[in-house]
């Protein structure tokens, strides 16, 4: 079958636009450090004492790190991290006890911190502000950004308070999500502290004019 010159400059078109096309973008590298390692042929898991993983702006440190198999694997793993966790992602900190990380296709997907209490912290640059929050269990949703806080969940702003059952916080929008379905039919309890007043500024004291000089007496 023939085809016009305007069909195979069209075709060639397109070949050219699929040859170049961009390529999704790859994962970032994963630099992994540990001080020693020990593998477990019969029961298959490594443990790594005093790890460290990051990957761009993510890091995870502990004091020692497990994983399913004999070796190093972010493909598709689970990994179990015990004392002194600590999980950096998104201008924001998660410290723990314990801590469970999930890997899909090299990139971390989801982070579960537990502790007495587990911690959170972001900084706010643009409010010149931290949000600090505390709990027995925080699930990190890597994908959306979301911090959930279980079981004594607290949040603060540096002003105001927040307790609860459970707590979700929006790290990207920077926003607070209290369900009412997750209460155990509690009420949120919140604590509003009134910025302190302003300085009233002092009326300067006027300045009383020097009497006149006496003149000498003759």
């Amino acid at each position: 079958m023939a085809f016009s010159t305007r069909k195979v400059l069209m075709l060639a078109c397109l070949w050219a636009l699929q040859a170049h096309a961009v390529p999704k973008s790859a994962p970032l590298p994963i630099d992994f450090t540990a001080q020693s390692s020990e593998i477990d042929y019969k029961n298959s898991f490594t443990t790594f004492r005093k790890v460290q993983i990051t990957q761009g702006n993510m890091s995870i440190t502990a004091d020692q790190g497990q994983v399913k198999g004999t070796g190093v694997n972010f493909q598709d793993s689970h990994w179990i991290f015990r004392g002194s966790v600590k999980i950096m992602v998104q201008e924001g900190v998660l410290n723990s006890d314990e801590a469970q990380a999930f890997f899909a296709n090299n990139q971390l997907a989801r982070a579960t911190a537990s502790g007495k209490p587990a911690t959170f912290q972001q900084k706010i640059a643009k409010a010149d502000k931290t949000v600090n929050g505390h709990s027995d269990n925080i699930d990190y949703d890597a994908a959306h950004g979301m911090v959930h806080l279980t079981t004594d969940a607290y949040l603060s702003d540096g002003q105001n308070e927040i307790r609860d059952q459970s707590l979700k916080y929006d790290m990207i929008g920077q926003r607070l999500i209290a369900d009412a379905a997750e209460q155990q039919g509690q009420r949120v309890h919140i604590i509003i502290t009134p910025p302190p007043p302003k300085s009233q500024q002092q009326s300067p004291v006027a300045t009383q004019p020097a009497p006149p000089a006496t003149p000498p007496t003759p």
